[in-house]
């Protein structure tokens, strides 16, 4: 990709856990030859969670400034200069909106705003959850219709849709700009 970046506005990234999302949106933004900001959206409440977010830290390569944005997402975007911004994940995102018992439309409008007006190109990652059973409770069955909602809205707005399984790429809305590892 040229330095003037042949990303769309927003770039949407889905798939399962393990998928490899997130290693194709970082590749994703290394390639653009822009500036690149990394919003992470992650909370550690317990060792496991502390040990994946050290995990994606190390992984990254240098280069990235990074923001920490568990609930202002919206936030965060604003303050984002130009460049290529990689928000990892929505699907955390959503979760710690739903914990908090915070009302998911407004706040996803407000993210959805805050897309449109960030200074840099946007890469959503986001999970798949709709191809799983159906959630045995309450809570699960709202989380995963939420988040069927939230994926629609980013895939409708978004300039280019790529669903990730088993490491493998596959554009389901716009194209690929050239990427190389």
């Amino acid at each position: 990709m040229s330095a003037s970046g042949s990303l769309p506005k927003l770039s949407l990234v889905i798939g399962g856990a393990r998928s490899g999302k997130s290693r194709l949106a970082e590749t994703m933004a290394r390639s653009s030859g822009l500036a690149r900001s990394y919003i992470a959206t992650a909370e550690a409440w317990d060792d496991e969670m502390r040990d994946r977010i050290a995990q994606h830290q190390s992984d990254r390569d240098e280069g990235w400034a990074c923001f920490e944005a568990p609930r202002d997402l919206a936030g965060a975007l604003a303050q984002v200069g130009p460049g290529v911004v990689l928000v990892d994940c929505a699907t955390l995102w959503l979760s710690n909106h739903l914990i908090a018992d915070s009302a998911l439309e407004p706040e996803t409008d407000r993210l959805c705003f805050a897309i449109q007006g960030c200074k840099a190109r946007v890469i959503v990652v986001s999970n798949e959850v709709g191809w799983s059973i159906v959630p045995d409770n309450p809570l699960a069955r709202r989380f995963r219709d939420a988040q069927g909602r939230l994926n629609q809205r980013l895939a409708t707005e978004a300039g280019l849709v790529v669903a990730v399984m088993a490491g493998l790429p596959m554009v389901l809305k716009g194209e690929m700009p050239g990427v190389t590892e």
